[in-house]
């Protein structure tokens, strides 16, 4: 096996459009796949910490950050395929964020050869479908806002979903972290609209081929997330093969801003395990 040996931050041409892209350290390569409301600055106390281990790669997903939308069809788990053979990388460890987790379960699903470990981490689920009142009235108010222009306070919505969570107030949650985070969804907000753009779907969805996944798996949640989130995590822990479950305490939707020691921990743990033992905590 070649080691990765490519070492940059800066804007790469992938399937037709542009991602920043970070890449540092060296070792077994390990890809870090932003949430939804934020961008690979999510993962900066995750990025210089694993680099002294591994070859870590974060990217902007496309319509994040500094990586713009581009017209045409594509899919974000051919992203990051088309990523890893740009910088020539054979095996890779995989840690999805929410969305982000979407994305690696795609991208496990259709390059299973690839991925050495697989960590999920407050994921979302392609084919799960939210039937809450609480996600419903979240989704509603917030297409509102959108709607009518008014970011900050679509922002404002999103930092109390899943910054602070349903059992907290703003108060009780590090300001450094809501900050970074706004200032990450303000961003995605801002990203112009682009027409002629086409988000191919996995035929068919991952909901139904989790046992498919047969990569050493862990899936971590916090016991402050939104409760549909910790539904999923538990789903993914009861039909995935070979997964170990931990639930973060203190923490909602993003463990890894919220307590990034222990998380690191937590994780770095995992991919140095070797062989991995199936448990529930």
């Amino acid at each position: 096996m070649t080691l990765p040996k490519k070492e940059f931050d800066d804007l790469v041409s992938i399937n037709g459009t542009k991602l920043h892209v970070g890449a540092a350290g060296k070792g077994e390569a390990f890809l870090l796949i932003h949430a939804g409301i934020g961008d690979s600055r999510m993962w900066d106390k995750q990025y210089f910490e694993f680099s002294k281990t591994h070859y870590v790669i974060r990217c902007d997903l496309r319509g994040f950050g500094k990586s713009q939308m581009s017209p045409g069809a594509f899919a974000y788990h051919k992203d990051m395929a088309a990523l890893l053979e740009y910088l020539e990388v054979e095996k890779v460890n995989v840690l999805g964020a929410s969305f982000g987790g979407y994305v690696a379960i795609n991208f496990v699903l259709t390059h299973p050869k690839i991925v050495k470990k697989l960590i999920l981490v407050s994921s979302a689920l392609d084919g799960y479908e939210f039937k809450s009142p609480e996600m419903l009235k979240f989704f509603g108010e917030e297409n509102e806002k959108i709607e009518h222009r008014d970011l900050e306070a679509a922002t404002e919505l999103n930092l109390k979903m899943w910054v602070d969570g349903p059992q907290r107030n703003a108060e009780e949650v590090s300001q450094d972290v809501r900050e970074q985070v706004r200032e990450m969804q303000m961003n995605i907000f801002s990203q112009p609209e682009i027409d002629d753009v086409e988000e191919v779907e996995l035929v068919p969805p991952a909901i139904t081929r989790l046992g498919e996944i047969e990569v050493p798996t862990m899936v971590i949640s916090g016991d402050l997330d939104v409760i549909e989130f910790q539904e999923i995590s538990k789903l993914l822990a009861d039909n995935i093969k070979n997964v170990k479950h931990i639930t973060m305490a203190g923490v909602a939707h993003l463990p890894s801003m919220e307590k990034p020691g222990e998380f690191n921990r937590i994780v770095h743990d995992f991919i140095t395990e070797n062989p991995p033992n199936k448990a529930c905590i």
